[in-house]
């Protein structure tokens, strides 16, 4: 029988982690013949009794509790170095026995009946893929973006310049934003049945063979939170993995539910993590690109500027919020 392990790091979603914790468990029973699913939930000190929460309505689940907010990458990593993964300069845990395939799933996720079973089907079928993601809706069953090439500067361009405040943007920004000039991948790929090969999926749920982990080692713990996934992904390229994505294994993502809690921290801490993937990898993007790569960004970054300071004059936000979101610029300016 095959292993899968979940792991759900989680931060102050008590509620909606439950939502997750049952979807997980319904998914499980659906696959119980072939599959055995373990859970392991990672806790990031949450003030809301999730730890709580777990250990009384969720007892099968293995809870990792830790006293300090390690953020994303931290806690991920804490789960798998727990399932005996290490990275490769390090020595093998004995006696532990990592499993077969592991999904990181944020808890603002339900997961379809047959999710887990189709994603790990995927993984033992191809045994050169590496990973795979899966199709999110969001809360309201509208498409959502699940799986995205490397960033070039034109992404970087239209995630950050404020292109809605153009005159005559309508017409043409929402086409652009879900082009391949942007990263996506077409619309007609995720309402086919078969995977297509990608460069990166998103870490909401994102399913990652054993095997592969044990030859690259575990997110790079460098990245607090966003882009880890994004780096894991391409260093499983680099030691010659594919990555997928899997049209059929539906899962649907209320999205952000614990970052939005600190919206301009999580902003300055998406593009320090960017920042920190773009130097890194510094064979896929050369001095040039990361010269005009901060030119770019401090341009949009005075727009924005301009932006914000309209806001407050004409009272649509407060001076405390226009003070936070400067103050995020100013820290990205700096980076």
């Amino acid at each position: 029988m095959l292993k899968l392990t979940v792991v759900i790091v989680s931060y102050n979603v008590a509620d909606i982690l439950r939502d997750c914790l049952e979807s997980v468990t319904a998914s499980a029973a659906a696959s119980a013949d072939w599959l055995a699913v373990d859970v392991v939930v990672v806790d990031n000190a949450s003030a809301d009794n999730s730890a709580e929460m777990i250990g009384t309505e969720f007892p099968y689940a293995r809870l990792i509790a830790s006293d300090t907010n390690l953020g994303f990458t931290g806690g991920n990593n804490l789960a798998l170095h727990s399932l005996g993964f290490t990275d490769p300069t390090e020595s093998p845990i004995p006696n532990l026995q990592s499993p077969d395939f592991v999904l990181l799933l944020n808890p603002d996720t339900l997961v379809e009946k047959d999710a887990l079973g189709r994603m790990a089907a995927f993984l033992h079928d191809n045994p050169r893929a590496g990973a795979v993601g899966a199709h999110l809706s969001y809360g309201d069953g509208s498409f959502q973006h699940a799986a995205f090439r490397f960033p070039g500067l034109v992404q970087v361009a239209l995630d950050l310049l404020p292109l809605a405040d153009v005159p005559g943007s309508r017409r043409f920004l929402p086409g652009l934003l879900n082009s391949e000039w942007n990263g996506r991948y077409p619309r007609r790929l995720w309402q086919g049945t078969d995977a297509f090969s990608v460069d990166f999926v998103l870490g909401a749920a994102l399913m990652v063979r054993g095997a592969a982990i044990r030859q690259v080692g575990m997110l790079d713990d460098g990245y607090f939170m966003y882009c880890e996934e994004m780096d894991w992904c391409l260093r499983l390229g680099e030691a010659g993995w594919s990555v997928y994505a899997l049209p059929t294994a539906r899962i649907t993502h209320l999205e952000a539910q614990s970052s939005r809690q600190v919206r301009w921290e999580t902003f300055e801490r998406l593009w320090r993590s960017r920042f920190r993937f773009y130097h890194k990898q510094r064979v896929h993007y050369s001095k040039s690109f990361l010269f005009f790569l901060r030119l770019l960004v401090r341009s949009a970054l005075f727009w924005r500027r301009q932006v914000a300071r309209r806001r407050f004059a004409q009272g649509e936000q407060t001076g405390a919020a226009l003070e936070r979101e400067l103050a995020a610029y100013t820290a990205i300016w700096r980076l």
